[in-house]
């Protein structure tokens, strides 16, 4: 039998009725009734009849609910590990920054301690293009914009580089004493024998015309003697590592390890003005 609409609606409402008066009724007796009262017992009976549906419900849902969990965590610490990633990333970028910060405070620390010592009038420069086996040239960001000419020596932290042979507007063009057209005149320190010293093509550094007589030593010092016009007497060129003296030649064959590693070089002095000019305070 086919029920009509209000009919269906007006049961609805019946139910709805008796469902809230039985709950008011429920709930009046749950707190009149003392804890041993029907409806607490019911509620008891209840629980201990579904007690065992709950915890097999429980039982069989827990790897689900498990995995659930991993996967949330599992997203969170991938997005743990970004967040760390980066921060790493810019932590090791920070420390490089300040290696380097260091590192040249260092060398210009070396430089500037060696313009006190010589006395000298110096123009500061970065070094922007490095030697080659063929080429024994480095480039400096120092020109004529600066102060600076051809024929200018330019030194490092330990002595001699080189001098400027090219000039522009903003750069030289600085040849190394390692360099086969290079030559500077020389005195060892200790007997102040005097030579000349000369790269090569190989880039090994001698001194020359120093004759059989003269005791020479490894170890010993070479400076600039200040003869010929471009470098100030008493900068240090280098260090003798290797003497030959042989009866059949008239001098001896000194080589020399120059003051410095030339292939390292980011920073240099250019010393500013004559070699009369900029004579070395230090010099013998």
């Amino acid at each position: 039998m086919r029920v009509s609409q209000p009919e269906a609606r007006s049961r609805r409402s019946g139910l709805l009725i008796l469902f809230i008066v039985l709950s008011i009724v429920l709930i009046t007796l749950w707190f009149r009734e003392g804890s041993t009262g029907p409806v607490h017992r019911l509620r008891t009976a209840i629980q201990t009849v579904a007690a065992p549906v709950q915890s097999a419900g429980e039982f069989v849902t827990r790897p689900a609910r498990k995995t659930f969990a991993w996967i949330a965590d599992l997203g969170v610490s991938r997005s743990q590990l970004q967040t760390l990633e980066t921060q790493n990333q810019e932590l090791r970028n920070r420390v490089a920054t300040l290696e380097e910060a260091a590192l040249e405070n260092q060398r210009l620390t070396s430089l500037l301690g060696f313009v006190q010592t010589n006395g000298l009038k110096t123009l500061g420069a970065r070094v922007i293009g490095q030697p080659t086996d063929y080429s024994r040239v480095i480039t400096i960001d120092r020109g004529s914009a600066d102060g600076v000419t051809v024929a200018m020596p330019v030194v490092g932290a330990a002595g001699v580089v080189g001098q400027t042979i090219e000039v522009t507007a903003h750069t030289a063009q600085v040849r190394l004493i390692t360099d086969a057209d290079s030559g500077v005149a020389a005195l060892i320190q200790t007997n102040r024998a005097a030579g000349i010293v000369r790269g090569s093509v190989e880039g090994v550094l001698e001194l020359d015309f120093v004759g059989r007589d003269t005791v020479v030593k490894v170890g010993d010092l070479v400076v600039t003697s200040g003869i010929g016009g471009i470098y100030p007497k008493g900068l240090l060129i280098g260090e003798v590592t290797k003497i030959e003296n042989l009866p059949s030649n008239l001098y001896q064959t000194i080589r020399l390890a120059p003051a410095g590693d030339f292939s390292k070089l980011e920073e240099v002095l250019v010393l500013l003005g004559t070699a009369s000019s900029t004579q070395a305070a230090g010099g013998k």
